[in-house]
């Protein structure tokens, strides 16, 4: 019998794509989204939707009961980095006890695994010229990043009270098809919607900063591959290489053919200057390594939102 997965936030870039592959390989699929920043046109019509938020306990823990899950994946979640700067009250109420309300019903459900998608670009601040590995100290430097890091010790909490099983996948920078052009995170989908409609691209700071940007097909391959692997471990995702905002604007400029400069902003505080992650325990316990290379995950996504472009 095919197991039954819930992916919380299954209407968003990373849970809809998660998804869809998910279908693909035939599991029983359950969305609980409440579409604030998801999008109903990217749930798949052979899942199971519950436009749900997952701090409403008594609506999650009748979901649960009701459908009885196997696996959780759980991706809902505020994430907006700046956003939990400036109201880190609210990135709380959902990052940590919407989460809570999650482990509570895994808890009373019987829930033999949660997958929980957590932040490398965030937890461990400031990189210098090591990528960091998961033993690394945790620096975050927002309350988004003291949110996630604090929900992967309420799992680790969960799994030594009451057996339940997890994997805890800790992203570098994801971009790909579906990522938000209009959201205030995810700054390839940004550019790219700006650059179609030759608008105006802003780079805050000198554009030096770097990042690991990971494709968002090989995340779905991580969180695949940790339905069966992986148990009780925190693993980093990402492609241990860095790529720079201005390396990003030259080659979205050539794909897209935009002409404009970028105008440059003053630096925004509490932003990271590098960040990038160790994989090799990935390549060890999951057998996962990144498949796309950036310029080649580029062109897809730009290929993507040009496809789709009248219907944003």
């Amino acid at each position: 019998m095919s197991k039954k997965i819930l992916v919380t936030g299954g209407a968003g870039f990373i849970g809809s794509n998660i998804v869809d592959e998910l279908i693909f390989k035939k599991y029983t699929v359950v969305i609980i989204d409440n579409l604030v920043t998801g999008n109903i046109r990217n749930i798949n019509k052979k899942a199971t939707f519950y436009k749900v938020s997952i701090c409403d306990k008594n609506e999650i823990d009748r979901i649960f009961k009701k459908e009885k899950f196997d696996i959780v994946i759980h991706l809902a979640a505020q994430l907006d980095v700046r956003k939990s700067v400036l109201d880190p009250c609210f990135d709380a109420d959902v990052n940590i006890k919407g989460t809570l309300n999650i482990l509570e019903a895994c808890k009373n459900n019987k829930v033999k695994k949660i997958i929980f998608s957590s932040s490398g670009g965030t937890i461990y601040g400031e990189c210098g010229l090591k990528a960091p590995d998961e033993q690394a100290t945790a620096k975050p430097l927002s309350p988004y990043g003291v949110a996630k890091l604090s929900v992967e010790h309420y799992i680790k909490a969960y799994s030594a009270l009451y057996g339940l099983k997890y994997t805890i996948l800790r992203y570098a920078n994801v971009y790909g098809p579906r990522q938000d052009i209009n959201g205030e995170a995810g700054v390839v989908a940004i550019f790219i919607g700006k650059m179609a409609e030759n608008k105006e691209v802003f780079v805050f700071g000198n554009g030096k900063q770097l990042r690991d940007y990971v494709y968002v097909k090989d995340v779905v391959d991580a969180n695949i591959k940790s339905l069966t692997k992986g148990n009780n471990e925190i693993i980093n995702i990402g492609t241990q290489k860095t790529f720079s905002v201005n390396q990003l604007v030259k080659e979205l400029s050539k794909i897209i053919n935009y002409q404009k400069k970028a105008i440059y902003k003053p630096r925004r505080s509490g932003e990271l200057f590098k960040s990038f992650l160790n994989i090799s325990k990935a390549k060890k316990i999951l057998g996962w390594k990144p498949r796309v290379d950036i310029i080649k995950g580029l062109k897809n996504t730009v290929n993507y939102f040009i496809a789709y472009k009248n219907k944003f």
